[in-house]
């Protein structure tokens, strides 16, 4: 069973009282999401807020991937930034492509396996004009390795907390809607495209984004 770790409770006690009292988000299909047992939530990508409202209203300890930089990182700041991302319980990633990008996709085996939570943003990179690109297969084979099934996740209105041009940001409203768990069972390679695309439509009927057919460039 996963457990939250402290850091993360203390941060949704005071970071998620103000993003409340501030923006009074919304979240919707919590009955999807299990009580206990390992998960991927695969979520669109609008803004990089989304991991603080989605960390907040979900209310089991969802594991972020963090830059590997931050886990080694030197001097005193250094060793605060280690603290943070490890007591946020936080999976390290490498940058870069090849094996070394596969590492986080390692790490997270053990965690899923453990029981918990893991988020995904199958686009790979965030949304640069507010539609849903094409899913990259990644949340898909990690379901299949660590076999468990993915949760779609919309999340609408956090490209509105900052718009470009903006140096504060703004209240708009928020929302976060769980869908149906997709189980995934791969028996060919042509199933890992096949899951995806189910997995994005699911995604797309939360947030009613228009789909484009093709990667979000980063």
């Amino acid at each position: 069973m996963s457990r939250t770790p402290p850091l993360y409770a203390l941060a949704r006690h005071t970071i998620g009282r103000y993003l409340h009292h501030s923006w009074r988000p919304t979240v919707t299909g919590l009955h999807h999401l299990p009580d206990a047992g390992g998960a991927i939530l695969a979520a669109n990508h609008l803004s990089v807020a989304d991991q603080l409202f989605l960390g907040v209203l979900t209310p089991r300890h969802i594991a972020f991937w963090a830059k590997a930089e931050y886990f080694r990182a030197p001097g005193p700041r250094g060793f605060l930034t280690r603290r943070v991302v490890t007591g946020m319980g936080a999976i390290p990633v490498e940058r870069g492509g090849g094996r070394a990008a596969l590492t986080a996709f390692d790490a997270a085996v053990p965690v899923l396996r453990s029981g918990g939570l893991v988020a995904v943003f199958p686009e790979g990179t965030r949304s640069p004009d507010g539609r849903l690109y094409r899913g990259r297969t990644g949340a898909v084979r990690l379901a299949h390795q660590a076999g468990v099934p993915i949760i779609p996740v919309g999340i609408r209105g956090t490209d509105r907390v900052r718009p470009p041009g903006s140096r504060l940001p703004r209240r708009h409203p928020i929302s976060i809607t769980f869908g149906p768990a997709i189980p995934v069972l791969i028996e060919t390679p042509a199933d890992i495209r096949r899951h995806t695309e189910t997995l994005m439509a699911a995604i797309q009927s939360l947030t009613r984004q228009e789909y484009v057919q093709h990667y979000a460039r980063p």
